[in-house]
């Protein structure tokens, strides 16, 4: 709201610089019968009384619009000089580039997510979408974690997820994915439901504390809402009833460039050949050594282990399993 204020500020005094300026060049050219640049000439040597001499002896009338002309010039530079020297003295000139940087890198974002909160949870999510070079923009309030998102370079926002005007400023018409990891429940709905009115489109994952808070997020239009407490109390009791299964998944993983066991691939960026094919006729296993263990279709159902005759349609995915290397080959030729 601060930073609003001085900007209107600076604004205001951008206008009633050019008002001048366009006033004593109006005058001069109705009462002295100047042209537009001996006009223009004759207002800024007067308002910036730089002490050079006019083009022609003043009539009365011209000597009274003058004096005029001067005393309000005064007036408007002085309170520009004032706006200016408390923007710069307050600390917040940086932060205004910084704003105007922050929006123009926004503007020519498309597809990309804002993850809301910059707790625990916010952490982890802006780190896989790092590790899979994917746009981004955190929403954060707090000032402390404002400075801490600047110095590691991540593109952020400043301001509450719950409004609006927040939103909007983070690109949310043109985002494809919205990330809620705020503390309050009560929050996270604000900004489900805000979404839902600013941009239809985009898919909300948004976190939960409380189970009856689960399918108001879904109602609100949530596409998926995680429980972090409840899985990690899932996962411990997982441990005692089937402890090498999760041993088992927990040495897979989906990060890093060298690293990963699992990828998905979008059937719609494979090669026109083999769109309408079959995964007998992709044969990966061949080619790369990855496995193919899910199948998503074009409705969202999942396939867990599919079939060699299954048909890779337009609009469908593939999960793949393999070892670091293979996945590694697996990018390369897809």
């Amino acid at each position: 709201m601060k930073i609003a204020v001085l900007e209107s500020k600076i604004n205001k005094t951008l206008f009633l610089v050019i008002a001048i300026l366009s006033l004593g060049t109006i005058g001069y050219m109705v009462l002295s019968n100047y042209s537009f640049i001996d006009a223009l000439y004759m207002t800024v040597i007067t308002v910036t009384t730089v002490g050079f001499g006019e083009l022609r002896p003043f009539s009365p009338e011209e000597k009274v619009f003058t004096i005029f002309l001067i005393l309000t010039s005064i007036t408007i530079f002085g309170y520009a000089v004032s706006a200016f020297s408390e923007y710069l003295v307050s600390g917040r000139l940086f932060e205004h580039f910084k704003h105007r940087k922050v929006e123009k890198k926004i503007a020519s974002l498309k597809g990309h997510t804002i993850v809301c909160g910059y707790g625990r949870n916010g952490k982890q999510a802006i780190l896989k979408l790092k590790n899979y070079n994917k746009d981004f923009v955190v929403v954060e309030k707090s000032k402390e974690r404002i400075e801490i998102l600047d110095a590691a370079g991540v593109l952020n926002i400043s301001g509450d997820a719950t409004l609006d005007e927040t939103l909007l400023r983070a690109g949310i018409e043109k985002a494809s994915y919205l990330i809620t990891a705020l503390p309050s429940d009560a929050n996270n709905l604000f900004v489900v439901l805000t979404v839902s009115q600013l941009n239809k489109e985009c898919k909300v994952i948004s976190r939960a504390s409380n189970e009856s808070s689960y399918s108001k997020l879904k109602i609100a239009g949530a596409s998926n809402v995680i429980m972090p407490d409840k899985l990690g109390g899932d996962h411990m009791a997982s441990l005692v009833t089937t402890p090498d299964v999760i041993e088992f998944v927990d040495r897979l993983t989906i990060e890093g460039e060298t690293t990963a066991n699992l990828e998905e691939i979008a059937v719609d960026d494979l090669p026109e050949k083999y769109i309408n094919k079959t995964l007998l006729d992709l044969d990966l296993r061949k080619k790369t050594g990855c496995t193919v263990i899910g199948f998503i279709d074009p409705n969202k159902e999942y396939i867990i282990n599919p079939e060699a005759d299954c048909v890779l349609t337009k609009g469908s995915h593939l999960i793949v399993l393999g070892r670091p290397n293979q996945i590694i080959k697996l990018r390369e030729l897809f």
